[in-house]
């Protein structure tokens, strides 16, 4: 993930594709993170950008989960609350919670308090612990799903985006992850997961952070 501002490139409200606004300066982005500013900074600054990080990809992996029926700015305004509740998703800490996290968490005003998704997220920890011993990191794991080129899309335009939930790879990742124990991990939340991570770049054309997203995929180093 870069943390150097992107370049804005004005561009005339005419000239914008269908799925892409400008802000006050014109600058083009995909129109899902019109919403507030911190939803334009995620798209501006995380979405898309490719992560090796085993803490990041396990807090993305379970807050999207917890997404599942709401919108992801949702989410998203609750991130700070979701990490200070689950030990900022170190995988150990959260590994070793009980029955009296659960309840706590239940509690917890700061996150989405729906049960069945906190315990996921414990039991996802221990299996993130088990994914570890087997390959290294979550992030080794994780990067072998990467599609191939020749499996994405030419173009990225609102349209091809519209039938962008799943594919392949997240079918793919999903059964396995399933079959190694884990929960909340259906094709199409993988597959959300991994656009946030950059193992896909759905920024649509025009898009001023597409070009940004690229160019780290290109200098980032596959674990």
């Amino acid at each position: 993930m870069t943390s150097e501002p992107l370049a804005e490139r004005p561009v005339s409200l005419e000239a914008l594709p269908a799925g892409l606004f400008a802000d006050e300066a014109g600058c083009p982005r995909c129109t899902w993170c019109q919403a507030t500013p911190l939803y334009r900074h995620y798209h501006d600054h995380e979405w898309g950008f490719p992560v090796a990080d085993d803490r990041r990809l396990f807090e993305k992996i379970c807050l999207e989960g917890f997404q599942s029926g709401l919108s992801w700015l949702t989410i998203l305004n609750k991130r700070e609350g979701f990490r200070a509740a689950f030990a900022h998703f170190d995988a150990e800490q959260v590994a070793a919670f009980g029955a009296a996290d659960v309840e706590r968490l239940v509690q917890d005003a700061g996150i989405v308090r729906h049960r069945g998704k906190i315990e996921s997220t414990i039991n996802n920890a221990k299996r993130v612990l088990e994914l570890r011993r087997e390959f290294g990191s979550l992030a080794h794991y994780v990067w072998r799903y990467e599609p191939a080129v020749a499996d994405r899309p030419e173009r990225i335009t609102r349209e091809v985006a519209r039938t962008l939930s799943t594919s392949a790879a997240s079918v793919a990742m999903s059964k396995d992850l399933k079959k190694r124990g884990w929960s909340f991990v259906g094709p199409t939340t993988v597959y959300a997961f991994m656009q946030a991570m950059g193992l896909v770049n759905d920024h649509l054309e025009g898009c001023h952070a597409r070009d940004a997203a690229l160019q780290a995929r290109a200098a980032f180093g596959v674990p």
